[in-house]
């Protein structure tokens, strides 16, 4: 096998896309800052404690661990970021407030999530901490609807459900833990079979509220639906409550419910939701709120956000025209060199052409160059 074969789902990013993902990096970040949210930059490794504490077993089964050769302690490369941010928020900051923070890094998987996925996804994240109120919850649905449409994605679908109608069904049945997460697995899937088995010996109203759930999925009828179905187990009319407020509050998305979805139900403590556009089965965003987030590091207050993949994020958009740039020759000093540098001040891209390389690949697409007209350089089309 030759040396310079890379991993299986690594791959080199070439100028063209790193330029594309680069632009959404920054859009995206000033999307965020214009809410309010502050950026962090957590470390790739952190020691395995506090990486995976209170996380569960599926971001242990995606981390990648080595040995410090400074300590000898266990560590492991983020395979997500929401827990080193819920830590910065906990420890670092601690304030009584209000705290919004957002990220963009890369994160590293052992395993990709499906057949086509990176194992270095790019993730962007954006979390609010210290409210309770439904309030954040929209808000971090409306911030990652608006980092899309700065994005420029088109007609995206909002999915939106609550861990808590689940919870509430499950309150009291006393059932294993590998039972459950079958039992969420069958959920998630809607395999009816499956749930039916698994729930055999449930009380009656447990067993047929999560066989209710597997219907409960479209538009706004289903939460109509579900209050008939579902409205005698206690809290879930406020959690439906809850989805017609936020639902009523997205106006530039579709809006679909789908009370059956719980992939990550250990994650979240509330509404959750994800950001779909047509033709295509995996989310962009996934985002909702996880109260216990922090918990682990001692400070377990309200939380929610989301994040995404810019690296998947721009396989979905249309890349943007590229800013044309100017040629200009090579000059080491003199009148040349102060007018190339005074474009670049501007905000011009200016390539200057090495001697011989005059017919070379031209990456920026250069529509005028800088040429020397009696005693004055001036820039012309090409």
């Amino acid at each position: 096998m030759s040396a310079w074969v890379l991993p299986d789902h690594i791959a080199d990013v070439l100028p063209s896309e790193a330029r594309r993902i680069e632009e959404l990096r920054r859009g995206l970040l000033d999307t965020a800052r214009s809410y309010g949210y502050e950026l962090v930059m957590p470390p790739l490794l952190e020691h395995l404690e506090s990486l995976l504490t209170g996380t569960g077993e599926a971001l242990d089964l995606q981390t990648f661990k080595l040995v410090d050769q400074l300590s000898g302690r266990s560590l492991g490369v983020r395979a997500d970021t929401t827990q080193q941010v819920a830590r910065i928020d906990a420890h670092l900051l601690n304030r009584r407030s209000v705290t919004r923070l957002c990220y963009c890094g890369p994160v590293l998987h052992a395993l990709p999530e499906h057949p086509y996925a990176t194992r270095e996804p790019l993730q962007f994240g954006a979390e609010i901490y210290g409210h309770a109120g439904i309030e954040a919850d929209i808000e971090s649905v409306l911030l990652a609807l608006e980092c899309l449409r700065v994005a420029d994605v088109k007609d995206p679908i909002v999915d939106l459900a609550d861990v808590r109608i689940v919870r509430s069904l499950l309150a009291g049945v006393p059932v294993g833990l590998p039972t459950l997460s079958r039992v969420h697995a069958a959920l998630a899937v809607k395999d009816a079979s499956e749930l039916a088995e698994l729930t055999q010996s449930f009380p009656e109203s447990s067993r047929n509220g999560l066989m209710a759930l597997l219907q409960l999925y479209g538009d706004a009828k289903v939460l109509d639906e579900a209050e008939q179905v579902l409205g005698h187990v206690a809290g879930v009319k406020q959690v439906l409550a809850d989805l017609r407020t936020t639902a009523s509050r997205i106006h530039s998305a579709r809006v679909t419910f789908d009370l059956a979805h719980v992939r990550g139900y250990g994650y979240y403590s509330g509404a959750r939701f994800a950001i779909y556009v047509p033709g295509s089965s995996d989310a962009l965003v996934r985002g909702g709120r996880y109260d216990e987030v922090g918990a682990v590091f001692g400070r377990n207050r309200p939380a929610a956000g989301f994040s995404l993949d810019i690296k998947q994020l721009v396989s979905v958009v249309a890349p943007k025209p590229l800013k044309a740039a100017i040629r200009a020759p090579w000059a080491s000093n003199g009148a040349a060199s102060e007018a190339i540098a005074e474009l670049r001040r501007q905000g011009e891209t200016v390539v200057c052409v090495l001697p011989g390389h005059e017919s070379k690949v031209d990456e920026f697409h250069c529509d005028r160059e800088l040429v020397q007209m009696a005693d004055r350089w001036v820039v012309r089309a090409i």
